[in-house]
């Protein structure tokens, strides 16, 4: 059986539907349950839902066999997984935004309000700037309004949020994008059916240019 773990909500549907093109098709996880582990016994392939956050986490300790995570998990956590191939899906990026009035000119530390502290730090260590990380979970946008932050760094898909918040993006940090990512152990010992899925899915990338 090749176990996957498939990100829950619409990536992980539109992800589905990759491996199903690729052969690997489990009817039962189409239907309106609340199930979280679907079989095919013939196909020898079991698909399992999690959060998406937490796929690598599987992968990493072998409960999956490979599963699809966004690439700003694997660069804050970095887990100790094969990353096989970027899918091109759920694309956006991880930005720098600030106030749009503000400008940062060095003068003192910088005060940085994120969820993804590790990816912040190693940004602005690459700048050589100093800065205090303030670890938020959630509406991260509101950290400037109210002076406790100077800016934020955050997942920026459309921008609509910054702008409803009077916030604009000053400076793209990475690209961010949902990749193939393999458990090391697993994919030594079931190579040939995981290559044969990254191999189909090269093509439907591709395709989708």
């Amino acid at each position: 059986m090749l176990n996957v773990a498939l990100p829950k909500g619409r990536l992980g549907e539109k992800v589905y539907a990759m491996f199903e093109a690729a052969g690997y098709e489990c009817p039962s996880i189409k239907e309106n349950n609340r199930k979280l582990i679907f079989e095919n016994e013939e196909k020898q392939v079991r698909y399992f839902w999690v959060k998406p956050s937490d796929v690598a986490i599987y992968v990493e300790r072998g409960a999956a066999d490979i599963g699809v995570a966004g690439k700003d998990i694997l660069l804050e956590y970095s887990p100790d997984v094969y990353e096989l191939l970027d899918l091109n899906l759920g694309k956006c990026r991880m930005a720098v935004a600030a106030p749009t009035h503000f400008h940062d000119d060095g003068q003192k530390t910088l005060k940085v309000a994120t969820k993804f502290t590790n990816i912040a730090a190693n940004y602005y260590a690459g700048l050589g700037r100093e800065i205090d990380i303030i670890k938020l979970n959630g509406s991260i946008e509101i950290a400037p309004i109210l002076k406790l932050s100077d800016v934020i760094v955050d997942i920026v898909e459309t921008g609509t949020t910054l702008k409803e918040n009077n916030l604009e993006v000053k400076s793209t940090i990475v690209p961010i994008s949902a990749r193939l990512i393999a458990n090391k152990s697993s994919f030594k010992f079931k190579g040939e059916a995981i290559e044969k899925i990254v191999d189909s899915m090269k093509i439907q990338v591709k395709n989708n240019d």
